[in-house]
């Protein structure tokens, strides 16, 4: 008899180890882990992203001869005619003249009133008299500039302004403060940081109180005098916050207060308050040059954000040897 071994076919088991999961991205886990405060937030980004970014799809009017009856898809394109128009032009010097001027003398003289003045209230001590003196500073911030240039004019009227009043009084000829290229900048600058004192020196009083007390007692102790700590706690414990607000200023240097200036100029005294947004105005809206204008907006933002970027990166760069 014929005794065969049976044959055993042995099929190699092929083991599949379960799939390790992959790692999530790091953005996605701080996103889920965050994600009601990206919920709160997300409101705030779509008005930024429907009404600041979309817009700017017009930005393309700067490089054509816009038509309106034809539209932006429909009208000539002419490449930076409109830039070059505008630098070539008699008026661009002038205008970027102006506007820095202008733009300088506010941030120069603007921002120092409101550290001392926030220093100043810091340092009162009723309560009570400190909210009335806070809030009568900071309420001209929340008057139009129509307002403002109703009580500047008031005062510095040429025929019955009350300061003209007193010059003529003690027997001086009267100054043609709002008609006058010499006087009616220095008018601009000083109702600007008149109007925004109070209003500019809240920012500081919140870095002010953000300074921990225990510093003033260590410097008490130590015997410094009310300068002393002024100088090496006060100043130092606000720097963040004035170097935060003066690179946001600089990035709006070419914008000297449209709204301002609007309200209160005249053809008198184009040549030393006539600016870039004011030329803007009449160029865009009372003459159409709809693509020039768009043009000079977007040279205007081009220069804004380096000089931002420039501004920050510096300050960065300085910081341990600013003070």
């Amino acid at each position: 008899m014929d005794q065969r071994e049976p044959t055993v076919t042995t099929h190699a088991l092929e083991v599949n180890p379960s799939p390790v999961p992959r790692a999530r991205p790091a953005w996605l886990t701080v996103l889920i882990k965050h994600r009601y405060r990206y919920m709160l937030i997300l409101p705030g980004l779509l008005y930024i992203l429907l009404f600041r970014y979309g817009p700017m799809y017009g930005i393309v009017v700067a490089f054509q001869n816009y038509n309106g009856f034809k539209g932006i898809t429909g009208s000539e394109w002419v490449g930076f005619k409109w830039f070059i128009q505008f630098f070539e032009g008699p008026d661009f010097w002038r205008l970027l003249r102006n506007t820095l001027v202008i733009s300088l003398l506010k941030i120069g003289l603007g921002m120092a009133p409101d550290v001392v003045f926030a220093i100043l209230l810091n340092e009162v001590r009723g309560r009570v008299f400190k909210r009335v003196v806070q809030t009568l500073t900071y309420m001209p911030h929340f008057l139009s500039w129509v307002i403002i240039y109703g009580i500047v004019l008031a005062f510095l009227a040429t025929s019955n302004g009350l300061i003209n009043q007193w010059i003529k009084e003690l027997g001086f000829q009267p100054i043609p403060f709002l008609t006058s290229n010499d006087w009616f900048r220095w008018v601009i600058v000083f109702s600007d940081i008149w109007k925004d004192l109070g209003w500019g020196a809240i920012i500081y009083l919140a870095a002010l109180a953000a300074i921990d007390p225990q510093l003033y007692e260590a410097a008490v102790m130590d015997g410094a005098n009310k300068w002393r700590q002024i100088w090496h706690i006060t100043l130092p414990g606000i720097r963040n916050v004035f170097i935060l607000l003066l690179t946001l200023r600089l990035g709006s240097v070419l914008d000297s207060g449209f709204t301002q200036i609007f309200a209160m100029y005249n053809p008198l005294v184009y040549d030393s308050v006539d600016i870039i947004d004011t030329w803007v105005y009449r160029a865009g809206i009372v003459e159409n040059k709809v693509s020039l204008a768009t043009a000079v907006g977007l040279f205007k933002s081009v220069v804004g954000l380096i000089l931002v970027v420039s501004a920050n990166r510096v300050a960065k760069k300085f910081d341990s040897q600013l003070w």
